[in-house]
């Protein structure tokens, strides 16, 4: 709608200064007509905006006006107080700033708006951490987060899944994200990006240098590129597997990685048959987890190497149960 749109400019010059017309069209989707148009409507209703020509040009307000309208509708009031559980403002020392900031903003909503974003922020809570995810190693966020506020490089020790040596690399930040639970550094390393488990950071240090960011790149495109990266990760064993029924929904839980085709009932038949998909033999001993509610079909290396396991976990016990 128009009025939204005109509010949309009014803010953005308000918090960004001297702006383009094409940036703002851009910005809001419509021409660069039509944006002449609203700044000549805001202009007649006594807003004290003009706009200059030239490679330096673009639209401003005249210096020292501001307006306390904050034009939010009721839905977009209600929106900022569905709030992620407190774990990821604490981890990065802003729960204080947080109950602030929410205070303020209360404060400064229309008056038709306030009970429904209050009653809101008491009836919708959204919680990011999986259950039963067990405890999780402490990540000292600090220096991350001042690399990443500050624009510059970090020298990394890092110890990878798996390992226990350390490896040191000099990366670019991004900023840092919050997946399931668990905080991630995005970064480039030598000119390529990097996920980097911040409970794994080992010692960080800001360097003097400032950033050096692929051009045009912002986080949430980095982001998105390595969550691919991960998702898409080919597995090189396909592996058929049948489930007991009254196991299915437990096992779609666990194995949600791994599944490449949903289970599907078998004719009269109180077992179901799925598709996963492996990067190496071994991940398949999971599946062992399930006993005898899950058989592995095929391929035949797979069944092999689960009969090795399973024999071998048996003669342990067996041998542990004798008499001395």
């Amino acid at each position: 709608m128009k009025s939204d749109r005109l509010l949309s400019i009014l803010l953005l010059l308000q918090t960004r200064g001297r702006v383009t017309a094409t940036e703002l069209a851009e910005r809001l989707e419509v021409s660069v007509r039509t944006i002449y148009r609203d700044i000549e409507a805001l202009s007649t209703s006594g807003v004290p905006v003009y706009t200059e020509r030239g490679r330096l040009g673009g639209v401003e307000l005249l210096e020292g006006f501001r307006t306390d309208v904050t034009g939010l509708t009721a839905d977009e009031s209600r929106a900022l107080f569905i709030l992620a559980a407190q774990g990821a403002h604490a981890a990065l020392g802003l729960d204080t700033a947080l109950g602030s900031a929410l205070r303020k903003v209360m404060a400064a909503l229309p008056a038709p708006h306030r009970p429904a974003a209050e009653v809101t922020s008491r009836r919708i809570l959204v919680d990011a951490t999986r259950w039963k995810g067990g405890p999780q190693p402490a990540a000292d966020l600090d220096v991350l987060q001042d690399a990443v506020f500050t624009d510059r490089r970090l020298k990394l020790r890092y110890r990878h899944g798996g390992e226990t040596r350390t490896r040191t690399y000099t990366v670019d930040p991004y900023g840092l994200v919050a997946k399931a639970g668990v905080w991630y550094l995005v970064a480039d390393s030598r000119g390529k990006p990097r996920l980097f488990r911040a409970d794994r950071v080992r010692s960080a240090t800001i360097l003097t240098d400032p950033v050096k960011r692929r051009p045009g790149v912002e986080l949430a495109d980095a982001w998105a590129q390595l969550r691919r990266q991960v998702e898409e990760r080919p597995g090189t064993i396909d592996v058929t597997v049948r489930v007991r029924r009254d196991r299915v929904d437990l096992f779609r839980r666990v194995n949600g990685p791994w599944l490449t085709a949903l289970p599907q009932a078998e004719a009269g038949s109180e077992w179901l048959t799925a598709q996963l998909s492996y990067g190496f033999l071994g991940e398949a001993r999971q599946l062992l987890a399930f006993g005898d509610q899950v058989e592995v079909v095929s391929p035949p290396e797979v069944r092999a190497e689960l009969a090795r396991t399973a024999a071998s976990v048996t003669e342990l016990y067996l041998r542990s149960a004798l008499p001395d």
